[in-house]
């Protein structure tokens, strides 16, 4: 034996072996924690795990909508519309939660998620249910292919997903007893009363209620061979068209069917196949059709734009007044930047809602 081996005496062998096996431990950790950002960079959203929230409750002077024959069809309850995918799924599950966290009657609030017909139903299903036990929701099969041959390519191709347009379906996937429901993206969080908002009135002409912003250049949503065309350029003639955000929507269902709004989205999109008249996904449809005849809602509704542009993403401020929803919309995303260590400051509004259960954390 060379004179430089370490000998250990008979009586200290397992205690060297267990001082061995703690250290190889502690070197896993260590391993662990260092691949722990390359690991995040191929792990699916489907893996993604999410923490219990609290349960809410309804305060005394709520209406029941208990007892009724189709309950998710209640008049007296507030409906609100998502759209749901693996890859956008931790900004719905804060949206969620923000929704119930700041609302008087919680349990008056019915969900309607719509998601593709190949999406994995009972995986979305679970992971709702394990988050929020008691939630009121239904899921709804949407058939992209129906729509998949009328998106054009956009400036940003997240705008060009098929669940983008869903919206644009809502009165024909929901269920027709449900006259008004509340349409949300699924990158934003709200700190107020949503039945609020559920509560905007809206006349007896009027099919859709969402912020308006008449200081936006509105011409920039359509390209120069719109306007220039004596017959398109007239699309807009006896309104006073403004800009409005397309991810918080107010809309009465029935008087969509009514006046059948889809297919006359669906008519501009068709002609946006033939000719280009327009570089913004899904939003511009529903401007040549609604823009100057939406019933206004107050801009504390929507502070959009969080998420910076569709270019880049950068930070930006609110916009001055008073804030009910906090709106990501753009390129960057609360979660992403968050994650890769560059949240903007406002970032820290959309982080106590986040449900992510995060490797090696320590419940309370």
């Amino acid at each position: 034996m060379s004179k430089f081996a370490l000998v250990i005496p008979p009586n200290k062998l397992h205690r060297h072996h267990h001082h061995r096996h703690h250290l190889f431990l502690l070197f896993l950790l260590i391993s662990a924690v260092n691949a722990a950002p390359s690991l995040a960079s191929t792990t699916t959203n489907n893996d993604q795990k999410f923490k219990e929230a609290p349960q809410f409750y309804n305060a005394p002077t709520c209406p029941s909508i208990n007892g009724t024959t189709n309950e998710m069809c209640s008049h007296e309850a507030v409906h609100v519309a998502m759209t749901l995918d693996a890859a956008y799924s931790r900004g719905s599950m804060a949206a969620i939660f923000s929704i119930l966290q700041h609302s008087s009657c919680p349990q008056n609030i019915l969900f309607h998620f719509v998601s593709t017909s190949t999406a994995d139903h009972r995986h979305l299903r679970l992971t709702i249910t394990h988050s929020f036990p008691s939630l009121k929701f239904q899921i709804y099969p949407y058939d992209s292919s129906v729509v998949s041959g009328l998106i054009s390519t956009s400036i940003r191709s997240a705008l060009d997903s098929p669940l983008n347009y869903a919206r644009n379906y809502l009165a024909d996937l929901l269920p027709h007893r449900i006259h008004r429901i509340v349409y949300l993206d699924s990158d934003l969080v709200l700190v107020d009363d949503i039945a609020k908002l559920a509560a905007t009135p809206l006349d007896e002409n009027t099919v859709l209620a969402a912020p308006e912003y008449c200081n936006a250049n509105f011409t920039s949503y359509f390209t120069p061979t719109f306007w220039s065309n004596p017959t398109l350029s007239l699309t807009f003639a006896g309104r006073k068209p403004c800009y409005f955000n397309t991810g918080v929507m107010v809309i009465d269902l029935q008087k969509w069917r009514e006046g059948d709004y889809t297919t006359k989205i669906i008519e501009w999109m068709e002609l946006q196949k033939r000719i280009r008249i327009y570089e913004l996904g899904s939003l511009p449809p529903f401007l040549l059709v609604f823009a100057g005849t939406i019933a206004p809602v107050d801009h504390r509704w929507n502070q959009h734009g969080l998420g910076g542009d569709n270019y880049r993403g950068l930070c930006r401020n609110l916009h001055p007044g008073r804030v009910s929803l906090l709106h990501w919309s753009g390129k960057g995303k609360p979660w992403v930047r968050l994650d890769a260590n560059r949240p903007c400051p406002l970032d820290a509004l959309w982080a106590p809602y986040d449900l992510l259960q995060t490797p090696f954390a320590l419940e309370s």
